[in-house]
C-alpha cells in the first residue's frame, strides 16, 4: 500500500483554535490519517501522512473549517506510513521563536522559486543562512550556507544579533525545511532593519522536488520530522534512522558507532551496561520471534 505525505502550514489570526482541537483530530481519525498538527493563535503548522484519498479528504475538511487558512501543501509518497500516531496539540507558537512581536501576516521576505534559488545563492554579495538547528545543517545544506550553530529556533535572533549587520549583510537569503521558519526569520530581520531579505519558497523539500540532482546545489540529505528521518533529491527517503536511545539522527553506514536499538555516536558513552544488556535481550527476543 502507498502512503502520500502532506507537510504544510499557515500564518492567520485564529482565537478560536482550541476549539478546533478536537474537530482536527476526529476529521484526521475518520480519514485513517496520522501525523502531527499544532495550532495557535498564529496558525496551523501540520505534517499528516495516509492513504492518497483519505489524506486529500482531510486537507479538503480542514480547509474548510471556519477561518482555517494555508498554503499549499507539499506531497511526497512512502512504501511505509510516515507516522504511527495521530496528534494534535496546541501550541504558544506554530512554530517557536520566542518574540511575540514577530508577525509573518504583516511582512515577510521576498519568496524565490527553487528553480531560481541556485542563482541567488551563487552570488558574491549573498549571505545565505542556514536556519535549522546544527544537527540539521550536518546531514546536509547547500554548498556555502552557514551554520548559525543554533540548538533550537530561539537561539536565531542571538545568532542574528551578534553576528549579522544591515550594513554588512545587505542580501541575506534563508531556507529551511519546509519554509515556515524562513516566514519568521525573514519577518524578524527585517524589523532589525535588513533590507534585501529572502527565502526559499516551499523550503528545502520543494527545492529537492523540482530542482534535478544534475543541477542542484544541495549536498548530503534533509532531515525530515517524521519516519523517514530523511530524504534526497526526488524526496526518495535516505539513508539515516533514528537512534531509539538518544532520538537523534543516524547514519548507520558511516556512524561506526551505530547499533540497532541500542546507540548512537552521539550517545553511545551514556549507555549504562546495564541498559545495554537490556536492549540487546530485547532486540534478541523480537529477532527471535521474527524467526518464529
Amino acid at each position: 500500500m502507498a502512503y502520500t505525505i502532506a507537510t504544510f502550514y499557515g500564518f492567520f489570526s485564529w482565537p478560536e483554535h482550541a476549539k478546533a482541537k478536537d474537530e482536527i483530530y476526529q476529521i484526521c481519525l475518520e480519514n485513517e490519517v496520522c501525523g502531527t498538527t499544532y495550532v495557535s493563535r498564529e496558525g496551523i503548522n501540520a505534517t499528516l501522512c495516509g492513504p492518497d484519498d483519505g489524506l486529500r479528504k482531510t486537507l479538503t475538511q480542514m480547509s474548510n473549517m471556519a477561518s482555517v487558512t494555508f498554503n499549499e501543501p507539499k506531497f511526497s509518497y512512502s512504501d511505509q506510513p510516515a507516522f504511527k500516531r495521530l496528534k494534535v496539540k496546541i501550541k504558544p507558537e506554530i512554530v517557536t521563536m520566542g518574540d511575540k512581536s514577530v508577525d509573518p501576516t504583516q511582512r515577510n521576505g521576498q519568496y524565490v522559486k527553487p528553480g531560481d534559488w541556485n542563482d541567488l545563492i551563487s552570488a558574491e554579495d549573498v549571505t545565505v543562512i542556514d536556519t535549522r538547528n546544527s544537527y540539521e545543517f550536518e546531514i546536509g545544506s547547500f554548498a556555502n550556507a552557514t551554520n548559525p550553530e543554533t540548538e533550537v529556533f530561539r537561539d536565531f535572533p542571538t545568532y542574528v544579533e551578534h553576528e549579522l549587520d544591515p550594513q554588512t549583510n545587505k542580501k541575506v537569503a534563508l531556507f529551511c525545511t519546509g519554509g515556515i521558519r524562513c516566514e519568521k526569520a525573514t519577518s524578524y530581520l527585517l524589523e532589525q532593519g535588513f533590507s534585501d531579505v529572502y527565502h526559499l519558497e516551499g523550503g528545502i523539500i520543494k527545492y529537492l522536488e523540482e530542482v534535478p540532482a544534475s543541477e542542484s546545489l544541495w549536498n548530503g540529505e534533509c532531515y525530515v520530522f517524521d519516519d523517514r528521518v530523511t530524504v534526497t533529491h526526488g524526496l526518495e527517503q535516505g539513508t539515516y534512522s533514528k537512534c531509539t536511545n538518544c532520538g537523534m539522527p543516524a547514519d548507520p553506514n558511516s556512524d561506526e558507532k551505530f547499533e540497532p536499538e541500542i546507540c548512537c555516536s552521539k550517545c553511545v558513552d551514556s549507555v549504562s551496561p546495564e541498559r545495554r544488556r537490556r536492549r540487546e535481550m530485547r532486540l534478541s527476543q523480537i529477532q527471535a520471534a521474527s524467526q518464529q
